[in-house]
This record gives C-alpha cells, structure tokens and sequence, in this order.
C-alpha cells in the first residue's frame, strides 16, 4: 500500500469515552504520527435514539485532553445516510440482498437443537428462513441481509493483512464465511443500515488506509473484506490492539463510569497518568 498512511478512531457518542477508547485512539494517533500520516475522527452515531449530544461532546473533550488532533469537518454517520442507501442499492441491483422479517425469538425457534447458541460476529448464523424472498416482497419492517453463499460465489475467497496482536495475512473461503458467519444483516429495520455497511463504506470515503480497532472486533474483518470486495472499495491493512481489561479481567464498557477518562480526570489524573494506565509510557 503506498500513500500516506491514514488511521481513525470512530467512537459512537452513546457513554462517556473509558479507558479503553484512550488506548484505541492514541494507538492510532500514534501510528499515524509515527509514518507522517493523518489521524481522522469519525462519530458513528446511526443508533439515533442511544446517541446524545453530550456524550458527543464529551469525546471531543477527551480527546482534546489527551493530546490528540485531526481534520474537520468531523465525518458524522447520521449525515451519510444517502451514501448508505446507494452502496445497499448497488447490491441489491445484484441480486445479493434480500428482506427479512424475523425477530430475534424467530431466528432462535428456527436454529436447529445442535446449533441452538451458535453464534458469529453478527449474532446467531442465520438459518436463512427468507432467503428465498425476493426484493419486491420487501414490507415496511423488514431487515435487509446478504445472502452470503451467493455472494462469496461471486467473489471466490476473500484476503486482508493483519499487523495487530495476530499479525500476518488471513484467507477466508465460501464455506468459513457461510457457516460462521451466515447471512449478515446490512439495513436494520430501525436506522436502515448497518454497522457492517457502514464502516466500510465510510472507511472507503475518508482514505482510511489502516483500521485500527480493539480485538474484539477482529471477527467482523471476513464481512467487511467481502462487502469492500462486492463494493468495489480498497481493502486496508488491519491492526486489531489488546483490550483494556479491569481487574477482574473484563473488558471495559462504558457504563463503567469509574474508569470514563472524565471520571480520572476530574479525580486529578494527568493525560501521561492515563498512557501509564493502558502500557503506553
């Protein structure tokens, strides 16, 4: 890949930024200093009814704190929904999306006892009950998914570069990405996209050159890979980090206000007290 290298922190504005969000963002930031690059922020707010505008603000100031800058005008999901529509236009032009209908409580009576609790990076694997629905059956409701088989026969097998905590280079076949992954969902009834569809259409529109993210979403690269492939979008190097764990070995979330960055910093901690606490001092 040549150019200038170019990371992003993309958090959603629904809690306060914790510890984990700090060593995701400097981790980037860094990365991107280090090559003579560029560091975006991206605030991924489709989920409208969990997003509020303080939180928003919030990230800002945290970031701001710990030293950290980037271009504006700031990406903003909740303004990108026609980019989202088209990319969800163009396949199902081709033939690879179709509507559903089934709830949660749908999907778990259809999966048969042995893969009752199966599960990949986008939930349960689908049982593809409307996978033979065609697009002009679509209702008011209805999720849209990717018809996974069809879709890989189209792209063969799918490849992406990882230089994180597992690095090295990873091939996903046909087979991998239908039984562990199934028939992803790409528009929610509720926002009408997706985070899938989403992030790579986003990733693509600002030059995000390598992604780097915590590794708990290391199981979602196979979909992202394949929808950038079906996109006709640039795949870009992968960096999957360590997670933040507390002291009971969970990973952070943010309704642990304990450790949000506001919490540490209005109990006096200093933005080098904060890269000692994740490993980066």
């Amino acid at each position: 890949m040549t150019g200038k290298l170019v990371t992003r922190f993309a958090p959603s504005p629904t809690g306060l930024l914790h510890l984990g969000h700090a060593f995701s963002a400097l981790t980037a930031w860094e990365m991107a200093r280090a090559a003579g690059g560029e560091f975006l922020l991206r605030i991924e707010d489709i989920d409208r009814p969990r997003c509020r505008p303080e939180f928003e603000r919030a990230i800002h100031d945290d970031l701001h704190w710990l030293g950290l800058d980037w271009a504006r005008p700031v990406m903003r999901q909740s303004a990108r929904l026609p980019a989202y529509e088209a990319a969800l236009a163009r396949l199902a032009e081709s033939g690879l999306v179709y509507p559903c209908s089934c709830s949660r409580a749908d999907i778990r009576a259809a999966l048969a006892a042995p893969q009752e609790g199966a599960a990949g990076p986008d939930g349960p694997v689908y049982p593809g009950t409307c996978r033979a629905r065609p697009m002009a059956s679509r209702q008011p409701g209805d999720a849209l998914r990717l018809n996974m088989r069809r879709a890989m026969e189209r792209i063969g097998e799918i490849r992406f570069a990882e230089t994180g905590t597992t690095p090295g280079e990873y091939i996903r076949n046909a087979d991998h990405m239908v039984d562990n992954i199934g028939d992803i969902v790409l528009a929610r009834r509720d926002i009408g996209t997706s985070y899938h569809l989403a992030v790579v259409v986003d990733d693509a529109a600002q030059g995000i050159t390598h992604v780097v993210r915590g590794a708990d979403l290391a199981p979602a690269t196979p979909i992202h890979v394949l929808l950038q492939k079906l996109l006709g979008l640039p795949t870009p190097i992968y960096h999957h980090h360590r997670l933040i764990r507390d002291e009971t070995g969970r990973r952070l979330a943010k309704r642990d206000d304990a450790r949000s960055l506001a919490s540490l910093r209005a109990e006096g901690m200093r933005p080098a007290d904060i890269r000692a606490l994740v490993g980066l001092s």
